[in-house]
């Protein structure tokens, strides 16, 4: 019954706290949708006839029956009204391509994507255990170069080399399609590995300062086993980063088109991706609405978990912090990896990137050509050297403006953990589909598109560790003492949250990279000849079995890009605290010298006056 009692209040908070904010963002997201096919300035009667049949000609007598069949007549606001009035009924209308009703072909893509989604989440909470068991053990974290490296493994070419090796070579399971288990274990892979790698970072790098605290050091002392400390530890770190569980999960369903269009998996986001270029709306909509409400669905579970794991403390303001520490990296870690691509980077700048040998096709890395050529005899190094400014550029201008949005969110709750649960159930590619119809295909538009899906793990993060801040009891006692709110926010509450946040957000800076090159594979970034690091991945993934350096190329400068970010940032922060320490323990002697000398003064002053002859 309490049980009962608690999640209903829970889910009442988090429905009227952030609940117009979802309303008006879902509102937003349709209609954006719903306006698709005017926004792209092409024909949709056109596109529908295309779609439809191929061979028939487009006549104006064609098309004029299409519209008629359709109703685009009546324009894009009545046929989003029409469609909105029958959803109250279940109805989500009749596809514009095939004729046949949506909620079928919307329910069956959204079961296996969860499915598939349920898979690929068991293995990246296996992956998340192996990288954060280490820390459980040792007691101290890292500087986690290597989960930012498997966080940067590009998922389609992961699925590429998991088909190719799993499925062609050794012929044990099976490529596409999707008729049962067995079919899910490859796209699982592909689609786990990379959420493993970013949930066990985020985990292991909130672990060290708990396990520092003076209650665990009190538990073993008592005799508590292992077991059971880890497990304390682990229920004291998960409540700010539940929600990041909760976006990862939705992020494997809808997110996962690349890898369901390699395995050819009947997936939500491979349907929405298909009725997008179709530009079949009914199904658009349909498609888009079921990943919105899973969204919604998905942040209301781990909303209500997060507070039944933080229990009354949370509403008393009677948490109590864990003090962070700086993890352990040491310097050669960053200054190996910052050296080993500035030197591909730089040795690729002095070679020509667009120079076409066709009879140097596919030839295998050797001292003219030290990474090897792509499918048209171009040089893969410089094409990685000259590709670098725009992929690192670009992506690092997203994550910043991500990063800030975040921090300025994370102090509206309401608004972040409203508008980020439509945000990130959206798919990047149909956001970008939406932003090219506007602003036309392009780097800009695929940074900007990016950029608008990027921000919603970041405030969930800044969010919750602000909430926690606040009702903290060490923040109570600053209040009681008359500490003034800027102060409270400038030496407190901004560095308990901006460094972690920071942290996430460099770790999430190859899978922005990412992204981009997902919307250069369809078309919506940056164009070919760009010697842009996700055109090289899309354009080499056709040849990877006969010429797997050009696709090794960029993988592996992205898995280093991670490493670097990651620990380079660990390392500064390392190097801070250090500072910060060696000051505050200077300052600490000199004021203890001070008192010393005083104390000496006195009894020297003491001494005299005990010597000094009565009546003199």
């Amino acid at each position: 019954m309490r049980l009962a009692v608690s999640a209903l209040s829970a889910l009442r908070r988090w429905a009227g706290a952030a609940g117009l904010t979802r309303l008006v963002c879902l509102a937003a997201v349709v209609t954006a949708v719903g306006l698709l096919p005017w926004l792209s300035g092409r024909d949709p009667a056109l596109t529908v006839l295309r779609a439809r049949s191929a061979e028939q000609e487009a006549t104006p007598e064609a098309l004029a029956a299409v519209r008629a069949d359709l109703g685009l007549d009546a324009g894009p606001l009545s046929l989003l009204g029409s469609w909105a009035l029958g959803l109250p009924r279940g109805d989500l209308g009749t596809s514009w391509v095939s004729g046949t009703d949506v909620l079928p072909s919307v329910v069956s893509g959204l079961q296996v994507s969860l499915g598939l989604m349920a898979a690929a989440f068991g293995i990246a909470v296996l992956l998340a255990c192996a990288l954060v068991a280490p820390v459980l053990v040792r007691g101290r974290g890292s500087a986690g170069a290597f989960a930012a490296m498997l966080a940067a493994v590009p998922e389609f070419l992961l699925a590429t080399v998991a088909l190719l090796v799993c499925g062609v070579w050794l012929g044990l399971l099976p490529t596409s399609g999707w008729q049962g288990p067995q079919y899910m274990v490859l796209p699982a892979i592909a689609l786990g590995v990379p959420a493993g790698g970013l949930l066990g970072r985020l985990v292991a790098d909130a672990l060290p300062a708990v396990l520092e605290e003076r209650w665990v050091e009190l538990w073993r002392g008592a005799g508590v086993s292992g077991a059971r400390v880890a497990a304390a530890a682990l229920r004291r770190v998960l409540p700010p980063l539940l929600p990041q569980f909760g976006m990862a999960a939705v992020g494997l369903t809808g997110g996962a088109v690349a890898v369901e269009t390699v395995f050819a998996v009947p997936g939500i986001g491979r349907t929405a991706l298909g009725a997008a270029k179709s530009q079949d709306l009914p199904l658009l909509q349909g498609s888009v609405l079921a990943l919105l409400a899973l969204g919604l669905v998905t942040g209301a579970l781990a909303a209500l978990v997060r507070r039944r794991l933080l229990g009354p403390a949370l509403r008393n303001a009677g948490l109590t912090l864990p003090t962070a520490r700086p993890v352990r990296s040491h310097p050669a870690v960053p200054v190996v990896l910052a050296a080993v691509l500035l030197t591909a980077v730089g040795w690729g700048l002095l070679r020509d990137p667009f120079a076409v040998d066709t009879t140097a096709r596919l030839r295998a890395p050797s001292w003219a050509y030290p990474l090897g050529t792509d499918g048209l005899g171009r040089d893969v190094l410089a094409r990685l050297g000259h590709g670098a400014a725009s992929t690192i550029g670009t992506a690092a201008a997203v994550c910043l403006a991500g990063l800030v949005l975040s921090l300025a969110l994370g102090f509206l709750p309401s608004v972040a953990s409203g508008a980020s649960d439509i945000a990130n159930a959206l798919p990047p590619v149909i956001a970008g589909i939406l932003v090219a119809a506007v602003v036309g295909p392009g780097t800009g538009g695929a940074a900007l598109a990016v950029a608008l899906l990027s921000w919603p793990p970041l405030a969930a993060h800044a969010a919750a560790l602000v909430q926690e801040v606040r009702a903290s009891t060490f923040l109570i006692a600053q209040r009681a003492i008359g500490a003034t709110p800027v102060w409270i926010l400038t030496r407190h509450v901004l560095p308990s949250v901006a460094g972690p946040v920071t942290r996430h957000a460099l770790l999430r800076l190859p899978g922005i990279a990412l992204a981009l090159a997902s919307l250069g594979f369809l078309g919506l970034g940056a164009q070919p000849p760009t010697p842009e690091w996700g055109l090289l991945l899309d354009e080499s993934r056709a040849y990877v079995e006969r010429a797997p350096w050009a696709a090794l190329a960029p993988a592996v400068a992205l898995a280093l890009l991670a490493g670097l970010a990651v620990s380079t940032a660990a390392y500064a922060e390392q190097g801070a605290r250090s500072r910060s320490g060696r000051n505050v323990r200077r300052a600490r002697t000199a004021r203890n010298a001070r008192k010393a000398a005083g104390a000496r003064a006195r009894a020297r002053a003491q001494a005299r006056k005990e010597e000094t002859p009565v009546g003199v």
